[in-house]
């Protein structure tokens, strides 16, 4: 696969170096005279077979990563499964399928479902997360790998604080950036608190966080939906796991064979410098 890899961004014109930088698993080549959008063309037969990311190095290091939490760093939407403590998962769950997909605004999707809500009580929240939410393979040592090279680290969310918070502090987050459900004598009224974590909200928090850190050429973005197109797009590195063909198409590249650890893999850490955490 590399010598093949080799030779067809060799056929496409480029200058080739580079090799393993963990045999048979992963490969970090540098190519000049391509631009991205010929890198990937040339690497396209490789899609079904390895995570192909093309970008830019940058003048410096990384030093923020900032990610997207329902169906990134957690394996659920957990609007979705909140719906179902009251029986409306499927519902909700088709609306928020379209509103990934970029079919929807985002923000009036959000209080659509939420409206739908109304009434259920606040102990559903709790019952969820106990139940439910779980770290996506290899995002606790992400986190901690990112932490011990100096990187900081936000969770930057179009849900809800009620679940960002405890997800944060179980993978190690620095900062939480998400919408509050509005809550009246134990039970959801049906609304959130504006203003609401939408696309501009996202990337408004990642470009605010990096302006201290060097600027967004020094920040990780990833994602897996439309609403995270802006901010994958504002960072030096913009990465789409498990994504939707809108992320997909607007990103350096999919995570969809990997865990979460293939960042490290991107970033050039190699394994005996991860912090690993089961």
């Amino acid at each position: 696969m590399l010598a093949t890899a080799r030779a067809a961004l060799t056929s496409a014109g480029a200058r080739v170096d580079g090799g393993w930088l963990e045999e048979g698993r992963v490969v970090r080549i540098g190519v000049g005279g391509l631009d991205a959008d010929a890198v990937h063309t040339a690497l396209a037969r490789f899609a079904k077979l390895a995570d192909v990311v093309v970008h830019e190095e940058p003048k410096g290091p990384f030093r923020l990563f900032v990610a997207d939490m329902d169906s990134t760093m957690i394996g659920c939407e957990c609007l979705d499964e909140l719906a179902d403590y009251a029986g409306l998962k499927p519902k909700i769950a088709a609306i928020t399928e379209r509103a990934m997909l970029g079919q929807l605004d985002f923000a009036a999707a959000l209080i659509e479902r939420v409206a739908l809500l109304k009434g259920l009580p606040e102990t559903a929240i709790a019952a969820c997360l106990a139940a439910r939410v779980r770290p996506n393979p290899g995002a606790r040592t992400l986190i901690a790998t990112l932490k011990a090279h100096g990187v900081r680290t936000m969770l930057v969310s179009g849900g809800f604080t009620a679940f960002a918070e405890p997800v944060a502090d179980m993978l190690g987050f620095d900062r939480v950036v998400a919408n509050r459900l509005d809550i009246e004598d134990g039970v959801l009224t049906g609304t959130v608190t504006p203003p609401i974590v939408d696309a501009a909200a996202k990337c408004a928090a990642l470009v605010a966080e990096a302006c201290a850190r060097g600027g967004p050429r020094h920040a990780i973005a990833i994602g897996d939906g439309a609403n995270d197109i802006t901010m994958v797009e504002a960072a030096g590195l913009g990465l789409a796991y498990r994504p939707k063909p809108a992320l997909a198409a607007a990103a350096d590249g999919s995570i969809r064979h990997g865990d979460l650890t293939t960042v490290l893999s991107v970033l050039g850490i190699a394994r005996d410098r991860w912090t690993v955490l089961p």
